[in-house]
């Protein structure tokens, strides 16, 4: 096989920025997965390289330097910067691969501007994509494994694209790892519902944490684990018979249903510092938050108390909710997230819309089925820009006016002042006055008067948030050229839209077939 120079970019960014966060924090967001790629493309004999793209990168220059193919990995909110980036590496002879949520979610839409569109991938998969390396015009094939890896190359492996990645945040540095892919929850709206639970090796994790603390003086990890400790007494096992206490700081995503006091009390003594847990929503996803039947004020005192006794073993704690759900009606639910934190001021509280991700969770489906998914352009769909989902209970202006209604509350500087007394430790504290003051805070709730002044005043775009146009308003457009920067002009204008019907019917009615099924590898 010849041997080939490749490029694998994760898109962390989806365009230029001077958000203090994103300069700060992104570099630590960057994904594992490229830098898997990149082992396994030099591990088959090819030169191999990965960029994470943070927002001030000079795209252009990375992707025409000897590059003969190139991998890009993006989330959707990146899905149109990664169509620019494809097509202008086209032009300069790359064959150009996407990979990644978005690939998995809108396989079909990416096929149009890529071309090979990467489902499950394993080294396999990357072996064939490298042998064929051709273009595929105009519709790119689709490739995808059965299942996700049994086996990811480790901390070790991957250091080289690490160490390069991290370097770029300023102060806080975090190692990213994994102890399991899928989750065993079935959450309606979550990419990872319909994926097999599936633990990594043990040994692996040992191994990983023996590179570490041979290798970085403090180092600080960060699990990738969508419900981290689901093995939970293995899992911990593995961290103590490696790491001594206090060697290593931990963050991890998990789920209430995991953080009895028990378990609270070996995450402290094993160094974890900052948990994310999921409450998304005061009247279902129960059995996340460990809530039994409870709903409403009930279910609020029950997870306050919960995450009160998180915070006295572990200094940070984000705690997430899902607005707009079609058990929400009218302004209680909002009022119930005000009264939470008013009983638990130090947890950080994190905001997504519903939003709809084509096909990749069993709630996509069926919002479409009921003609409720509305043609918000790719760049906006990252929880918190807009939702492409018309809401069972709220019309898109009274929703916009409970969202600003409680962000204005969560990050009031009464809000912060209470949030930094009840925090512990300097480093809690500035981080969530940063998010506080920068784009998750006070920037976001400027962005929100701005596009509820515009569903107020600008009939086109009123009329395309609830359903009844196609016309993509000049908010949306305008914003996406900013955001793209010079790679504006390389982006289709075809790709400022997409269909909303991602069904096996839709596909039949865009390409005759159901290409889909033909390109999956069996």
């Amino acid at each position: 096989m010849q041997r080939l120079r490749v490029t694998v970019l994760d898109l962390v960014g989806k365009g230029s920025s001077r958000s203090v966060w994103q300069k700060l924090m992104v570099p630590n967001f960057a994904s594992i997965m490229p830098q898997v790629i990149g082992v396994w493309c030099e591990e088959l004999g090819h030169v191999a390289r990965v960029e994470c793209y943070t927002g001030s990168e000079d795209l252009r220059a990375i992707v025409s330097e000897d590059t003969d193919i190139l991998f890009i990995a993006a989330f959707t909110h990146a899905a149109q910067f990664a169509s620019a980036i494809s097509n202008f590496a086209r032009q300069q002879g790359i064959v150009t691969v996407l990979g990644g949520p978005h690939a998995r979610s809108y396989p079909e839409n990416a096929r149009r501007y890529f071309d090979y569109v990467l489902g499950f991938t394993d080294k396999t998969v990357v072996e064939e994509v490298l042998r064929e390396r051709a273009p595929h015009r105009p519709l790119g094939r689709r490739i995808a494994a059965k299942r996700q890896p049994a086996h990811l190359p480790g901390v070790r492996e991957r250091w080289k694209f690490i160490e390069q990645t991290v370097s770029k945040a300023p102060g806080i540095k975090i190692v990213p790892m994994i102890g399991s892919l899928g989750c065993p929850y079935t959450c309606s709206f979550c990419i990872d519902s319909t994926v097999d639970f599936q633990p990594m090796g043990y040994d692996q994790i040992r191994e990983d944490l023996r590179f570490l603390l041979a290798t970085v003086k403090r180092p600080r990890v960060g699990w990738h684990d969508p419900n981290f400790g689901m093995r939970f007494d293995k899992t911990m096992d593995a961290i103590e018979d490696v790491v001594p206490p206090g060697r290593i700081d931990f963050a991890a995503e998990s789920s209430l249903s995991l953080l009895s006091e028990k378990h609270l009390q070996r995450f402290k003594r094993n160094g974890f510092k900052a948990i994310l847990p999921g409450i998304e929503s005061w009247y279902s996803c129960n059995e996340k938050s460990k809530s039994g039947r409870a709903t409403g004020m009930e279910k609020v005192k029950q997870v306050s108390d919960h995450v009160n006794l998180i915070l006295s073993y572990i200094p940070y704690v984000q705690v997430n909710f899902v607005l707009g759900l079609d058990e929400d009606e009218g302004s209680e639910p909002f009022e119930l997230t005000k009264r939470f934190l008013e009983r638990s001021p130090g947890a950080f509280p994190g905001y997504s819309f519903l939003t709809t991700f084509g096909e990749s969770a069993p709630l996509d489906l069926e919002l479409q089925q009921q003609n409720r998914v509305l043609p918000v352009p790719f760049h906006f769909l990252n929880n918190n820009r807009a939702t492409n989902v018309r809401c069972r209970n709220y019309t898109m202006m009274s929703l916009y006016d409970h969202v600003i209604d409680l962000r204005r509350y969560s990050f009031s500087p009464r809000a912060v002042a209470r949030r930094l007394r009840a925090n512990r430790g300097a480093l809690t504290r500035g981080l969530n006055l940063v998010r506080a003051l920068s784009s998750e805070g006070v920037g976001r709730i400027r962005y929100d008067r701005s596009l509820r002044r515009h569903l107020a005043m600008d009939p086109v775009f009123g009329a395309f948030l609830e359903g009844k146009s196609r016309r993509l308003p000049d908010f949306f457009g305008n914003q996406i050229r900013r955001d793209l920067g010079p790679m504006w002009e390389w982006l289709p204008s075809e790709a400022l839209s997409h269909d909303v019907d991602t069904s096996p019917e839709s596909r039949t009615r865009l390409y005759g077939v159901d290409r889909g099924r033909d390109y999956a590898t069996a």
